[in-house]
């Protein structure tokens, strides 16, 4: 008998094989497909509410967050704020040792003090009253803010600076009767000093308010010993002593101006002149009566050295706000000193803070000017309605400060 036999073919038969080798154990393919799409639900109900979170959670921009600005998956850390650091602790509070005061610093701020004489052109008087917007003063051309202004009538300080040589009788006489002159003037509260100089400088008296003293230093003045008249040296070394005496000073110089054998050149004087501040000198050219008579045989020098001699008193006075004068008489002397102690004692004070500021050392020339309430050149009349000339006086000029000083 014949079994019959099924025919299988070779896809079945390889197919057959590979279910009963990939199926667990006990397990039938329609169990693991219903399984498997078991899980393939779960995996997309997962999905979803994952989405539905990622949703609802606030979206990051970029740069929010730590790493680079469009990274904003989980792998961007989000910025670390800096921790707010405490207030520093404040500074201990550190006494002086005992016995030291308290340290401050001083800061310099460069005024110019101007000290003005206006007086009458004919008779040398001073006029009064004006006011702080009648001035105008310019340093170097430029106008100057003026931060302070006062009328004044002060003692003086003064050095008594007289030429005293054997050179002529007629400059002695008239050094004499100046310098007398010039006692009867001064008041209880001047401080004044005598000085005399030929070929050297010799002090008579040092600053003293006692007239007497002064009286008896001229009197001492009996016999010259030098015929050279050494006046650059004189006054170099004297401005150079009165640049310690604070406060302001005026040198009253008597003599010929004639300079014979001084070590200190000109320029040097006239540089020294320049730099020392606070001083003003007036002038006194002697043996004018003994020039208009031609010499009188009494040793006078050459005319062209006496006019080069006054061109230099004027100078030494000009630069510095003071006055020459040559008189010929010396019944002149009282009237000279007369106008020396108004225009002393009476000034107008005139503070002004520079607008160039540079500590360079160099020279700056000062002009003031007298104006109207218009900003006009200020005029003058007298009683009698007719026009007053009047010379402002002021020194030329002073010298900057440098920084070291």
């Amino acid at each position: 008998m014949r079994v019959p036999c099924l025919r299988i073919s070779a896809v079945a038969t390889v197919a057959l094989l590979v279910s009963q080798t990939l199926l667990p154990a006990g397990m039938s393919w329609a169990q693991q497909t219903s399984q498997q799409q078991n899980q393939n639900q779960t995996q997309n109900q997962n999905q979803q509410n994952q989405n539905e979170q990622n949703q609802n959670q606030p979206q990051e921009t970029p740069g929010s967050a730590g790493g680079p600005g469009n990274d904003n998956g989980p792998i961007a850390l989000p910025k670390k704020t800096a921790p707010i650091a405490p207030p520093p602790p404040p500074p201990p509070h550190i006494k002086n040792p005992p016995g030291m005061g308290n340290l401050s610093l001083r800061v310099n701020v460069p005024v110019v003090n101007v000290d003005v004489d206006v007086l009458t052109e004919k008779d040398h008087q001073f006029i009064p009253n004006l006011q702080k917007d009648n001035f105008r003063i310019f340093e170097n051309g430029t106008p100057q803010p003026i931060i302070g202004f006062q009328q004044v009538r002060t003692p003086i300080t003064a050095v008594l600076l007289l030429e005293f040589a054997s050179n002529s009788w007629w400059f002695i006489q008239d050094m004499w009767q100046a310098a007398w002159s010039f006692t009867q003037q001064l008041q209880p509260q001047d401080y004044i000093a005598v000085e005399t100089y030929d070929m050297h400088t010799e002090i008579l008296t040092d600053f003293t308010r006692n007239k007497s003293v002064v009286e008896n230093a001229i009197n001492s003045l009996q016999m010259p010993t030098w015929d050279e008249t050494n006046v650059f040296d004189a006054l170099y070394t004297t401005l150079d002593r009165l640049s310690r005496v604070p406060g302001r000073k005026y040198i009253i110089l008597v003599g010929s101006g004639v300079d014979t054998f001084s070590r200190i050149t000109l320029d040097k004087c006239l540089e020294k002149v320049k730099e020392t501040p606070n001083v003003t000198i007036f002038t006194i050219s002697t043996g004018g009566f003994a020039r208009a008579m031609g010499g009188m045989g009494g040793g006078i020098p050459n005319s062209i050295g006496m006019l080069q001699a006054d061109n230099e008193m004027e100078t030494y006075a000009r630069m510095t706000g003071g006055m020459w004068f040559q008189p010929r008489f010396q019944a002149e002397f009282p009237d000279i000193f007369q106008q020396i102690n108004d225009s002393i004692r009476n000034q107008y004070q005139i503070t002004y803070r520079p607008t160039d500021t540079k500590m360079d050392g160099t020279y700056r020339r000062i002009r003031v000017q007298l104006v109207d309430e218009e900003g006009r050149p200020l005029r003058m009349e007298n009683q009698k309605h007719k026009p007053v000339k009047y010379m402002v006086i002021a020194r030329d000029g002073y010298k900057a400060q440098l920084p070291v000083q």
